[in-house]
């Protein structure tokens, strides 16, 4: 696929998904988020790949919705919008569906659906200059479709204040909010950035798989019965090439070379 509104590049394992409309500060436009969706969804699948860093070109790394696009909502009929809304949740939901760790690398604001992107993200890691936060109110809007990724990440409470009071907040602020793991200064946000994703890239790609699924497969489930889930995956990690290879590695005190098998 030829992209138009985002970079692509691979390079020692780890692929870089870069928001490429600096002029308009990388509005989430239809256009966007369906590159996005592709380019991660590839990466995904790709043997070569064992992490995906998502981050912007420009000042900003997403300014959120695009207005120019969502004014022609008022012209469209209710299936149409119906549609369209399903095929923008696909965006939000690659955290929970793809199997390779999503670094958000955020390097300058994040608004709105930029912090929904934040949010979806496994681990995100921030420059000091960004800011974060949930504007919607202010435009009369309602942040419906990334509600449940900040709402999860900030809990209930914190949420509610971030809705409501639809307040911008600096990258330290938004660490202790836990929408960031990771604040840096500006200057070395892609060198920071590199080292977090190479060390994810490090690890059996098998292995972290099987981190991702069990995270997601024992969400909301009862306590005990994620106990017997959890066990019963584990099983694969035992009989898994990758687990053994590990393990002689650290014996004869070597790096491993892993197979993802």
């Amino acid at each position: 696929m030829n992209y138009e509104c985002i970079l692509y590049e691979e390079r020692e394992f780890v692929a870089t998904i870069t928001l490429n409309l600096p002029e308009l500060r990388n509005p989430l436009t239809k256009q966007l988020c369906e590159e996005i969706v592709h380019a991660v969804r590839f990466a995904d699948e790709r043997e070569e790949v064992r992490a995906i860093v998502l981050t912007g070109n420009g000042p900003a790394f997403s300014a959120g919705g695009n207005m120019n696009e969502f004014k022609q909502n008022f012209e469209k009929s209710v299936p149409e919008l119906y549609d369209e809304g399903m095929a923008s949740n696909d965006l939000f939901k690659l955290g929970a569906t793809v199997r390779t760790p999503i670094i958000a690398s955020v390097n300058g604001p994040a608004l709105g659906g930029g912090t929904g992107l934040v949010a979806m993200s496994h681990i995100a890691i921030s420059s000091d200059r960004a800011k974060l936060g949930l504007t919607e109110l202010r435009l009369g809007m309602v942040p419906y479709v990334i509600m449940p990724l900040v709402r999860r990440a900030v809990g209930d409470r914190k949420f509610l204040d971030m809705m409501l009071t639809a307040k911008v907040y600096t990258a330290e602020e938004a660490k202790d909010l836990n929408l960031v793991h990771y604040v840096v200064p500006n200057h070395q946000l892609e060198e920071e950035t590199w080292k977090l994703a190479k060390t994810v890239a490090s690890y059996s790609p098998l292995a972290v798989r099987l981190s991702l699924d069990s995270f997601y497969l024992t969400d909301r489930v009862d306590l005990l019965k994620s106990f017997d889930l959890l066990s019963t995956m584990r099983i694969v990690s035992f009989r898994s090439e990758d687990l053994k290879e590990g393990a002689s590695a650290f014996l004869e005190k070597r790096t491993p070379a892993w197979r993802g098998k």
